[in-house]
């Protein structure tokens, strides 16, 4: 059997990253910062009650990949190849974020259940997606650059993201007092509509060069009802036998609460700024492309880092800089000292995150691998509700948002403690 080029290896990780750059759109303009605001005011008509049913969308769907990603995962594992999940799950992604045209501004109840339907079926296709592609880095990239690959590739998304952001901004929307250059009509919120399907085209074409060209998993392919007996029976064993893999279990349990901390930050980030310096909307929405930037520009950046003293130090010192950083903010009341800091907090949010994606394909036993991303998947989602939970509590117990953001860092000084504990290597 031949061995691939360097040029087509080189080609191979490229493809492979590109899939960052095209499915974290979905995320940024549907999720984030253009759908949910639209399905609040424009559906529901009422930004509280809209705000908390888009909310309790997103965490159904999260209830969903709890459940699914360990077994799915584990189903994977003794299936074969890894790229046709990704291909059907992705698609269960796109197929919803296209029809989201159909969400026009009606508030019945009807039609507010079709849309929430929509986002939760396309947010369970998106994140059990992620879990068959991270599975595939210990494949794709040799093991001396696992760390600038996932980093690359976390990087990426963050600037696909922001790219598919500022043209769905500037093209369809507009932005303050500038107009949109493309004259989309606004009767019944077409050019809002539309973003729903040019996220989906968005997607489906940045993922078609993986699939062209990122090697699959080389492994004997059963059929998906006897993979589904052997992939349960393997999870069974994992969990009777979990002290064989104690290393990686207090890893999964260290990442679960940090990464809360980074989950609660970008989810209450905006309303910190507005509440405790007064930004509007526009300024907002700056400070939050500000902190996507940071965040990609340091995925990048610590990439080279990853792979030069392992993924364990990158965590530790991104999450110091993070403690450090995040501890200063509490510090400060000027709105143009609190926007340096946080650009700065960004730069370390990116390499915890692309670390961390690294550090289970070095914990983990090859034959395990996606089960591994499934129980990553699961780890997080199970306790995300705690990070904003805990920020509620905090700032009302003690009055102010001061406390909140006090809340955050206390989930990464946790998860730092417990990384100490974790030993890289499987």
């Amino acid at each position: 059997m031949l061995k691939p080029s360097k040029k087509s290896q080189k080609f191979s990780m490229f493809s492979w990253c590109l899939y960052d750059w095209a499915n974290t759109a979905f995320s940024t303009v549907i999720i984030t910062f253009i759908f949910g605001v639209y399905f609040s005011r424009q559906i529901v008509g009422d930004e509280t009650l809209g705000s908390a049913q888009w909310s309790f969308a997103i965490g159904i769907s999260g209830f969903f990949i709890a459940f699914l990603g360990p077994l799915l995962g584990a189903v994977a594992d003794n299936s074969g190849k890894r790229k046709s999940w990704i291909f059907w799950l992705s698609m269960l992604c796109i197929v919803p974020c296209a029809l989201l045209w159909f969400a026009t501004p009606d508030n019945s109840t009807g039609h507010i259940l079709f849309v929430l339907t929509l986002i939760v079926i396309a947010n369970i296709g998106l994140e059990l997606a992620q879990v068959f592609y991270n599975a595939l880095l210990p494949h794709v990239a040799p093991k001396e650059k696992m760390g600038r690959v996932s980093g690359w590739a976390w990087g990426l998304g963050y600037l696909g993201g922001l790219s598919a952001l500022a043209i769905t901004l500037f093209g369809f929307i507009g932005l303050g007092e500038a107009e949109p250059l493309l004259p989309i009509p606004k009767d019944n919120f077409e050019h809002i509509r539309l973003t729903g399907p040019f996220i989906a085209l968005w997607f489906f074409i940045f993922m078609i060069p993986m699939f062209l060209f990122t090697k699959d998993v080389d492994i004997e392919s059963l059929s998906f009802f006897k993979a589904l007996k052997k992939g349960l029976n393997q999870l069974f064993t994992s969990a009777k036998n979990v002290r064989q893999h104690i290393n990686l279990v207090r890893f999964l349990i260290a990442s679960a609460i940090y990464r809360d901390g980074l989950v609660t930050l970008f989810a209450i980030g905006g309303v910190y700024a507005a509440g405790q310096f007064g930004m509007d909307f526009t300024e907002i929405l700056i400070f939050a492309i500000g902190l996507n930037v940071t965040a990609g520009l340091g995925a990048f950046g610590f990439a080279f880092v990853d792979d030069a003293i392992g993924s364990k130090r990158t965590i530790i010192i991104s999450l110091v800089g993070l403690i450090v950083v995040g501890g200063a903010i509490l510090l400060i009341e000027d709105k143009v000292y609190f926007l340096i800091l946080a650009l700065g907090l960004g730069t370390f949010m990116g390499p915890v995150q692309a670390a961390s994606r690294t550090m289970i394909g070095k914990l983990c036993p090859p034959h395990l691998m996606t089960q591994a991303y499934g129980l990553y998947a699961f780890t997080g989602k199970s306790i995300s509700f705690m990070g904003p939970l805990m920020f509620g509590l905090m700032t009302s117990y003690f009055g102010t948002q001061q406390a909140g953001m006090a809340s955050i860092i206390i989930f990464w000084v946790v998860g730092l403690v417990l990384l100490l504990k974790v030993k890289e290597k499987r």
